[in-house]
């Protein structure tokens, strides 16, 4: 598989300090892009939106409008789940990349980046998912790593899908379609199963009480 660096994008170069508004209408108007780099001297300071350039007057020059500039970027060491995060946060279809001193690369498009994803072991690979979530202090993930390779499971992907108070949500894929073994070591360490899945028997088994407990209570 490619590293995402492979990914960088420099067909279109950069919006100049010195370029007008103009300019950069004409490049929103002719490419798909919500945001756009802009340079001063080869270095990067910020990106412009076509949501902002289509509101100013096309005579100015772009360096007059700095204060509208948003300046999210990306470096070639940023893994590619907080490109993605990044992505979101600025609701945006392309990202800059920079090196670490700050040297302008190229940019990123949003849809290179989600057919990189596509092609990681975490969605290509076959497997199962399981979502699992625990108080943050009690969490690790070599305990979490501990539990799915004790029962004979490899981790194809894990990450952090979510944190709402004291409690962290972990989303895992392994090998193995049977996860019914995993999920009841899961539940021994005190971790709460988020996921539904079909071949967990143990939950299966106490509605199947359940319902029959139900069904001679009413009689």
């Amino acid at each position: 598989m490619n590293n995402l660096t492979s990914y960088i994008n420099n067909e279109i170069k950069p919006l100049k300090h010195t370029d007008s508004i103009a300019e950069a209408q004409d490049l929103f108007l002719e490419f798909p892009y919500t945001h756009f780099p802009v340079t001063e001297d080869g270095v990067y300071i910020g990106c412009v939106s076509k949501e902002n350039v289509e509101l100013l007057n096309s005579d100015a020059i772009v360096n007059e409008t700095r204060f509208h500039f948003e300046r999210f970027f990306v470096r070639t060491s940023t893994i590619w789940l907080d490109v993605l995060e990044i992505f979101a946060k600025n609701e945006s279809n392309l990202i800059p990349v920079l090196d670490d001193k700050n040297t302008y690369l190229g940019y990123y498009e949003l849809e290179d980046v989600i057919r990189f994803f596509h092609e990681t072991p975490f969605l290509k690979e076959e497997g199962g998912i399981i979502v699992v979530e625990k108080e943050t202090d009690k969490f690790s993930m070599s305990q979490v790593a501990q539990i799915i390779e004790s029962n004979n499971a490899k981790i194809l992907g894990l990450f952090i899908s979510n944190v709402v108070g004291n409690k962290v949500e972990i989303t895992v894929k392994i090998s193995q379609s049977g996860l019914n073994d995993i999920i009841q070591t899961f539940r021994r360490y005190e971790y709460e199963i988020i996921s539904e899945h079909q071949d967990d028997s143990y939950l299966n088994s106490l509605k199947e009480r359940s319902d029959y407990l139900d069904k001679y209570l009413n009689i």
